[in-house]
């Protein structure tokens, strides 16, 4: 029985020893749509660790950071940005820092995003959608009223619509 559970003892060990970054990346996608976040996070910190160059991970911890947890907005930005350093046409990585920026109401920093996130894929109705609502809060009704217009063209037919039927011409 002891040589036994010695053996299961050591081909666990071994078997966590030889995980992969994308191994990692994966089981903390999973952790967090269970709701495991600080699991999530470990796990993409073990990813990181073994790969410093994966986007992805960098990416993945940051929205727990700044989306789920709402707790560490400064380390979901520091996350996207060196997702974005890794993979400069990684929109998602552009929209989720520009809602983070949002969150911290900074909308001048969060339309630059979405302007980016925007340029690398134009058909992203979220992001004219978000970029509206940025718009409107610093002031820009006719840009808003564009871009909802645009989201609404693209297929957004919930809020977007909404606001243009309300609040533009």
């Amino acid at each position: 029985m002891n040589k036994l559970l010695f053996t299961l003892a050591l081909l666990v060990s071994f078997s966590s020893f030889g995980q992969t970054a994308k191994e990692y990346s994966q089981s903390g996608y999973g952790k967090s749509q269970n709701g495991d976040y600080k699991g999530a996070i470990s796990d993409y910190n073990k990813a990181i660790k073994l790969d410093p160059n994966y986007a992805i991970a960098y990416y993945n911890r940051g929205t727990i950071k700044g989306r789920d947890l709402k707790n560490d907005y400064k380390g979901a930005i520091s996350d996207f940005t060196k997702a974005i350093e890794l993979d400069p046409n990684y929109a998602g990585a552009y929209y989720n820092r520009a809602l983070v920026k949002e969150d911290l109401k900074d909308y001048k920093g969060a339309i630059s995003d979405y302007n980016k996130a925007i340029e690398l894929d134009p058909n992203d109705a979220d992001a004219y959608s978000n970029r509206g609502n940025a718009k409107v809060l610093i002031g820009d009704l006719t840009g808003a009223c564009s871009d909802w217009k645009k989201a609404a063209n693209l297929g957004d037919t919930n809020a977007a619509a909404k606001w243009v039927a309300n609040q533009c011409n």
